[in-house]
């Protein structure tokens, strides 16, 4: 491979906006830390994009996601269902909140949380007790909320979920860190459940670096969520709290970089589009290889395209071409192990999870960037295609 070849990363951050006169009016005004205009502008961007009232700027995705539990009164000892392919992130947070995961897995059209396994649980694996709330018949424990993570811009069948958590009087927290700009029928993904949660890493389709959102219709929750993110100042003069409270507000300078990103949103979801499109016309006839699909009244933001790998049909793993993308100086990553396969969460409740095990075996994510040129894209799939003949 001819090292004057530039390297194609796999999601990379976009910059080509404002970002440089948005940060220097912080910069020269002073207005670095966590207080500012652009926090209450960016809160109300995302706001908008979720078509919801309220957003609450975090630290991260995963302070946002902890905040929420805490809001949608999950409490110690509490199960909360959770798709088991994804980011270890959302899990994570569930044990921030001192509750228990129940991991879900994933349906192997869209690779997206199993709402019917979701239904099987609830209707033939717990019980509503005296009290009205739902119980795990086999651990005892409450169920209190569930977690959709739409991966990699897809979303979950939320028509199918949302009335069973209406039925069973569960919380449905949106964890919506991939899919921002994606839609379900119309409706932005974040905002059909009872909250959403984003994420502005630098390797989402829009970055301030690092800091995720939260986003409601419920104003005593936008509050409470303020409240907690801003360490529960009762009295800030007197430094009175009457709870526990959290570090996790995001500063003017990131909220800043994620106004001018919110600018060009639209664009940059039209650039991956345009890209899967790209890779799905010309990988098309090759043996072996599935892009994920779009589900009907979905509009992905293809925040990753991604392929799985038959490696019978095809001629290798995985794996086996990813050290191919990496020898040619381009990067590709396989799925996340499914959370009922780590073991940080070894002692989580486990539903069987075939699916997730199988994507986490044979996916591959493709360079995405919405920066990258066709050329760039078109060197990605001439390792495929050289890899699939030979």
């Amino acid at each position: 491979m001819p090292d004057s070849l530039p390297f194609i990363p796999l999601s990379a951050p976009h910059l080509s906006g404002n970002e440089w006169t948005y940060i220097k009016e912080c910069l020269d005004t002073g207005w670095v830390s966590s207080v500012g205009s652009f926090v209450t502008r960016f809160e109300g961007d995302l706001a908008r994009a979720a078509s919801l009232p309220h957003g609450v700027a975090t630290t991260c995705g995963t302070a946002a996601l902890h905040v929420a539990f805490l809001i949608a009164g999950v409490k110690p000892g509490d199960e909360v269902l959770v798709s088991s392919m994804t980011f270890i992130a959302p899990v994570n947070a569930i044990r921030y909140a001192n509750a228990v995961p129940v991991l879900v897995d994933a349906e192997s059209r869209y690779w997206q949380m199993d709402v019917n396994q979701v239904r099987e649980f609830l209707t033939n694996g717990c019980e509503r007790r005296r009290d009205g709330d739902v119980y795990n018949k086999t651990s005892g424990r409450r169920v209190s909320a569930i977690v959709p993570v739409h991966i990699l811009g897809h979303p979950v069948d939320m028509k199918a979920l949302m009335p069973l958590a209406e039925q069973f009087g569960l919380t449905v927290i949106e964890d919506a860190t991939e899919a921002l700009g994606s839609t379900y029928f119309g409706q932005p993904v974040g905002g059909i459940g009872h909250m959403g949660c984003y994420s502005f890493n630098g390797n989402k389709i829009i970055t301030t670096g690092g800091g995720g959102m939260l986003v409601t219709a419920n104003e005593a929750w936008a509050k409470k969520a303020r409240y907690l993110t801003t360490q529960a100042k009762d009295d800030p003069q007197e430094y009175i709290h009457h709870e526990i409270g959290y570090n996790y507000r995001l500063t003017n300078i990131q909220a800043a970089f994620g106004c001018a990103q919110m600018e060009v949103l639209p664009r940059y979801v039209e650039r991956r589009r345009a890209i899967n499109a790209l890779y799905r016309a010309q990988l098309a006839a090759v043996p072996g290889l599935t892009l994920q699909g779009e589900a009907e009244g979905v509009r992905s933001n293809f925040w990753l395209t991604t392929a799985y790998i038959d490696a019978a049909k095809f001629g290798m793993t995985a794996r086996e071409l990813r050290q191919k993308f990496k020898d040619a100086k381009i990067e590709a990553r396989p799925l996340w192990q499914p959370a009922h396969l780590s073991p940080a969460h070894a002692d989580a409740f486990k539903l069987p999870c075939p699916v997730s095990e199988d994507l986490f075996a044979n996916c591959l994510s493709l360079p995405s960037c919405s920066s990258s040129t066709d050329a760039d894209i078109e060197r990605v799939i001439s390792v495929i295609l050289h890899a699939a003949a030979h």
